[in-house]
């Protein structure tokens, strides 16, 4: 625990909703930076082997095992300060209506998931001004019960969805820090939410409809150039929408990932290996669905988006 947690405020209260790779990773880098974590999921074998043994956590700082509380959607896990989600963005409603004994004692709802519409879903389980969204770029791999990876640089970015200064905001960013997360506030975090969605939009179906690891389409020409168009028919639909993307930004952040993140297989491919519902719906789906709104056409991500609807498994759920 750092000084700059201690000194300034008690241990933030995280409950994080939804323990797949990314709610585990972020849970388990808040709780060695001195935060109150507790893991919420209803994948029982995970949940069991994390209180049986902590969570094995792989970093680029090593192997580690993290101890953290779990428990299950309803359970009584206290009030926390914070409700960190993580979930599927198509089991975001289902997740929140059945943990609403964490909402109830005040809790500000924290999402930096995938893709577009989050922030509405939130809000109505809370008002703005205990709502924040956000984005990270950091990589996380689920490599079964209580045994999680992330090998590769990235960052968080959030702000309060009702465009104020809440103290919470410097109390979360101070609770990561301590983790050793680059975190920052950032007033203009819809536009890295956007940039974001483009890379995701460009990396996840293109590995999920090839099979291939970032790093395998990158070692394609072919797979560099798919990338690029995404990319810019993405950032050409956020500016129509009044989205200011930074186009080199989501090119450089795509190039590196091709580059350093390999052996990564992105959620989304995970999620078609392992005959689970895709969050295609509100990356590429949401894109298509604002080109229409605007008037324009995404032909490449709207094929990518039916090429990963023919792929995933058919008892899965569509996002």
């Amino acid at each position: 625990m750092t000084d700059q947690q201690t000194n300034t405020s008690p241990a933030l209260k995280v409950a994080v909703l939804g323990a797949g790779a990314m709610g585990s990773l972020f849970g388990a880098l808040l709780a060695e930076g001195g935060s109150d974590v507790c893991l919420v999921d209803i994948n029982q074998a995970h949940l069991d082997a994390v209180h049986r043994d902590g969570l094995r956590l792989a970093t680029d700082h090593g192997e580690r095992r993290v101890r953290l509380r779990v428990g299950r959607p309803g359970d009584n896990l206290g009030s926390p300060d914070v409700v960190l989600v993580f979930t599927k963005t198509m089991h975001t409603r289902a997740a929140l209506s059945a943990s609403q004994n964490l909402i109830m004692g005040g809790a500000t709802l924290v999402s930096m998931q995938n893709g577009l519409g989050n922030l509405d879903i939130l809000t109505e389980f809370a008002p703005a001004e205990r709502v924040i969204v956000g984005m990270t770029t950091y990589p996380a791999d689920f490599h079964g019960p209580g045994d999680v990876g992330s090998h590769g640089p990235g960052k968080v970015r959030f702000m309060s969805a009702d465009g104020k200064r809440h103290p919470l905001l410097q109390r979360l960013q101070a609770a990561f820090t301590a983790g050793g997360v680059d975190a920052a506030v950032d007033p203009r975090v819809m536009i890295s939410i956007w940039e974001k969605v483009a890379f995701n939009a460009a990396i996840n179906s293109i590995c999920a409809t090839t099979g291939r690891t970032v790093g395998e389409v990158g070692a394609s020409p072919e797979g560099r150039a798919l990338v690029r168009e995404v990319v810019e028919e993405v950032a050409a639909v956020a500016h129509a929408g009044g989205i200011d993307v930074d186009i080199q930004v989501i090119h450089h952040s795509t190039a590196h990932a091709l580059d350093h993140h390999r052996h990564h297989k992105p959620s989304m491919l995970q999620d078609v290996l392992a005959g689970r519902a895709t969050e295609i719906g509100s990356i590429n789906g949401a894109v298509v669905a604002e080109a229409v709104r605007l008037g324009m056409q995404a032909p490449v991500t709207e094929t990518l988006l039916k090429l990963v609807r023919i792929v995933e498994r058919p008892q899965a759920t569509a996002a």
